[in-house]
């Protein structure tokens, strides 16, 4: 029964593409110096991969590789790497466990209220209609886990969605559609919050 149960799981991974974490591991050599040693960025301005889902993080990484999404600083980084060591670093990647800042004190109830509630009157729609209540995201739809991710980071995407710069996909296009109604302001205090969100 224990080797059916082997070639059978065995048998699904293959046909998921399901990679491999600690190949994935090895592979993460070159992406330490940006996004730290598990995955917990220690520079604000870029995106931390520790607990990212991995349907999310395999199609940024592909995006990114194919320079549907242009990153300047990815650049030629995934040139070498093909489809399964992608596969295996986003496996890597979403088994880590990410890190949570903490919510400036006088931000925190703009941030909460735009992230559990929205704004009707403005049009925007709660974060946790795709992200999740605790930030962890929607990994069979490919939303990706916000909890914890730097401030700076989060200020900047956003204001990028805003302005439409960042829209290389239909996922993209929704925060596009919703970005370009948040002032300054609630930008800064959704960043922070979900900087703290846990």
């Amino acid at each position: 029964m224990k080797l059916r149960n082997f070639i059978v799981l065995g048998f699904a991974v293959l046909l998921l593409g399901v990679g491999n974490p600690e190949l994935g591991k090895q592979k993460a050599n070159t992406c330490i110096a940006c996004h730290g040693e598990d995955g917990n960025s220690q520079v604000d301005l870029w995106p931390s991969l520790a607990g990212q889902n991995f349907k999310y993080l395999k199609r940024q990484l592909l995006l990114m590789k194919s320079g549907e999404r242009p990153v300047l600083e990815m650049a030629g980084q995934l040139d070498s790497f093909t489809d399964q060591d992608i596969e295996d670093l986003a496996e890597y990647y979403s088994r880590e466990k990410n890190k949570i800042g903490q919510v400036s004190a006088d931000l925190v109830d703009l941030g909460s209220k735009l992230y559990y509630r929205g704004s009707l009157e403005k049009g925007i729609p709660a974060c946790t209609a795709c992200h999740s209540p605790r930030g962890k995201g929607n990994s069979p739809a490919g939303y990706p886990l916000l909890s914890g991710q730097k401030t700076e980071y989060i200020t900047k995407t956003l204001e990028e969605y805003r302005t439409g710069e960042r829209q290389y996909s239909e996922e993209s296009a929704i925060m596009v559609s919703i970005a370009y109604k948040l002032d300054n302001k609630e930008i800064e205090a959704l960043a922070s919050f979900i900087n703290g969100l846990y």
